[in-house]
């Protein structure tokens, strides 16, 4: 068999000189992703991070958490925008850290693709890569996969971890919630990265929507809005753990903000949420009125229009009010802690959203 007819990696689908290419386009973003801990640069087999940082740490705790942003890929592609799907991506990892009080010091992401389109890739980490200065962190290494014949040439899927630390001591969560303390809540920038299979339904299959529509609830096309970035929280919440006293944050993502918030309500104690203290954003209900689904449906797949949930003590709320405030994070008290009676559940949500 001759060369000229022999079997290549390129005639199987994969195109290594695209790749090649794409990692160099998007070098420029990775380097401003950094911190001073960083060791070396894009290139090689492993991202390094110079633990010795972490001796200022009385015993420090490393954090790790994993994400992706869902079927959110299908409107990047759709939409021919790929430079936001990155701010989702941190923003599902980085505020999962931050949840137990971890400074998110650096991430790695994995992007999968049918095809290597190098500007497409380059674009998706600069995403990235933005979204990693937005939290504080450092993008240190990542892979791009070419997979032929397992997805579309215009197919893609991003996933990424990230590791954090926070002190033993400084460590937020369950047990630190008591009685009377006060649920603060902060607002989303819109869905985020969850639910997108039942919005898609929605807006697609049951409505026969297109992205270009212009839609007057939100003031621009249904694409735009289904494109809005996920709001990155960790510096905010870390600022917020700074200032004053947090006992527990919430990371407000699939399952909805009760069945997340839950999930750091200790035994014997309750958390009330009020649906009167805040007015969702129109999204919300479109996709409520157009597909028929219930609210409680809603509630268990939708964030609601809160992507972050603080629980301080009542002595706590204005000095978190304020540091949100200065920040330009919209918060306000959604309810409180009270003990749990028997057989009741860890979170209710009780009266009508607002508007």
């Amino acid at each position: 068999m001759s060369e000229s007819t022999g079997a290549s990696y390129a005639a199987a689908g994969v195109d290594i000189e695209a790749g090649d290419r794409a990692v160099t386009l998007m070098k420029e973003w990775v380097r401003k992703a950094t911190r001073p801990e960083v060791v070396g640069g894009i290139g090689g087999f492993a991202g390094l991070f110079d633990a010795s940082a972490l001796k200022r740490y009385e015993r420090p705790l490393l954090a790790s958490a994993t994400d992706g942003v869902g079927t959110k890929v299908d409107i990047a592609r759709r939409m021919g925008v790929y430079d936001t799907i990155g701010h989702d991506l941190v923003g599902m990892v980085v505020d999962d850290l931050v949840v137990c009080g971890a400074e998110p010091l650096f991430m790695t992401d994995y992007i999968c693709v049918g095809k290597v389109h190098p500007e497409r890739v380059a674009a998706i980490v600069k995403g990235i890569a933005e979204g990693c200065v937005l939290a504080g962190c450092a993008l240190v290494g990542g892979e791009t996969a070419e997979h032929p014949g397992l997805l579309g040439a215009d197919d893609f899927d991003v996933a990424g971890a990230g590791t954090g630390v926070v002190e033993a001591d400084g460590l937020l969560g369950a047990d630190r919630i008591r009685t009377g303390d006060a649920v603060i809540a902060i607002e989303s920038s819109g869905l985020h990265s969850n639910g997108y299979s039942l919005v898609r339904h929605v807006f697609f299959d049951r409505a026969g929507w297109e992205l270009d529509r212009q839609v007057p609830e939100f003031g621009r096309t249904l694409g735009e809005e289904l494109l809005e970035p996920t709001r990155i929280y960790s510096l905010d919440c870390l600022a917020l753990a700074r200032t004053t006293q947090v006992h527990a944050y919430s990371h407000i993502t699939g399952g909805g903000l009760a069945n997340n918030l839950a999930r750091v309500i200790p035994d014997g104690l309750h958390a009330t949420v009020d649906r009167s203290t805040w007015t969702p954003d129109p999204v919300f209900g479109v996709v409520g009125e157009l597909g028929g689904v219930a609210r409680l449906e809603l509630e268990r797949t939708l964030n609601m229009g809160v992507g972050m949930i603080a629980v301080v003590p009542q002595e706590s709320v204005d000095v978190a009010l304020a540091v949100l405030a200065d920040r330009g994070a919209e918060a306000w008290v959604a309810g409180g802690i009270t003990a749990r009676e028997s057989g009741a559940a860890a979170v209710e949500l009780v009266g009508d959203y607002a508007g």
